[in-house]
């Protein structure tokens, strides 16, 4: 799928939503300033993350390397929400 067909896609769903489907006023502000983020700031935040976890793994400190670890995931699904909220924003059809 390209990034062409992909925004399309997204463009289609955010456009039928109903008026009781809109998003709020807090989530429309956080979108705003999220999207001001460059998406691979996310990126290399969780690469930073599993970097750090090896280091606290290699220092004997399993418990800390396990936390750090787990962070991972979290910095890649904002990024993915990120990149969500660049393509197709948020209740796009409203303006």
């Amino acid at each position: 799928m390209t990034a062409t067909m992909a925004r399309d896609s997204l463009r289609g769903m955010t456009e039928s939503h109903s008026d009781s489907q809109r998003e709020g006023a807090v989530a429309r502000a956080i979108e705003q300033q999220t999207a001001k983020l460059p998406s691979d700031l996310f990126l290399w935040a969780a690469l930073g993350s599993i970097g750090a976890s090896l280091l606290l793994q290699c220092t004997g400190q399993k418990q800390e390397s396990n936390f750090v670890g787990q962070w991972a995931p979290t910095f890649l699904l904002l990024g993915l929400y990120n990149k969500i909220v660049k393509v197709a924003g948020s209740d796009r059809a409203s303006g």
